[in-house]
């Protein structure tokens, strides 16, 4: 696809999955603090939401959500809480050394505008690759940066006939070319992209909303 067709096509997709499901809310924050979306972001990692829910919820009940006392557990009965999350011995160690980072760079982190050097910071973390990264830059500092994840290299395939194998920053810099730098806009749009591969655009095949979204 021509760079500004698939500009204009993923401008439009953001419009039409708008008027289909409306805005996200994203990131899910029960808390409202700022380290449970960074550590949302690092148990996600390799399993379902559904799984990282019940590991937030056992750390809540704990009063466990905050970079200092993540670092005050004990590591097996950290692993014993996060469990449910899978990879817990590797996730608690990327946790506390995360918890270590933020400790040190939150304000920096809050503050800074050389966004690729904060980002090249974060993935000196142990455990913390680029989805990782960007997912806490996006949505616990409001940093303009899009996350590409597999529903949106699913969508690039088959709907905006990119080459969804290319290198990760390649199509990170597709979107983001398309679209105004605007945190709100990034986090929503990756939202609606997880909604309609939740509801329609499958692993396996595309659903009616594919059908009717992009008229095949």
């Amino acid at each position: 696809m021509q760079k500004n067709n698939a500009h204009s096509a993923i401008r439009s997709l953001y419009s039409a999955l708008l008027d289909r499901y409306g805005e996200q809310h994203w990131w899910p924050c029960r808390s409202g603090t700022r380290w449970e979306i960074i550590a949302g972001a690092v148990l996600t990692q390799n399993t379902a939401w559904t799984n990282v829910e019940k590991a937030i919820d056992n750390l809540l009940a704990e009063n466990l959500m905050s970079p200092q006392k993540i670092l005050s557990v004990p590591d097996p009965e950290l692993q014993e809480l996060i469990r449910p999350a899978g990879f817990f011995k590797q996730k608690t160690a990327y946790l506390k050394h995360l918890a270590q980072f933020i400790l040190q760079k939150e304000m920096e982190l809050l503050h800074y505008d050389d966004l690729w050097k904060l980002r090249n910071d974060l993935l000196a973390c142990k455990g913390v690759g680029r989805e990782t990264a960007d997912s806490i830059l996006l949505y616990a500092f409001q940093k303009p940066v899009f996350v590409i994840d597999a529903y949106t290299r699913r969508i690039s395939e088959r709907h905006l006939q990119l080459d969804g194998t290319m290198p990760y920053d390649q199509l990170q810099n597709i979107f983001m070319d398309s679209l105004e730098p605007d945190p709100a806009l990034y986090g929503e749009y990756h939202a609606l992209i997880v909604a309609l591969c939740k509801d329609s655009c499958k692993k396996n095949g595309c659903g009616n909303s594919c059908r009717r979204l992009f008229s095949f």
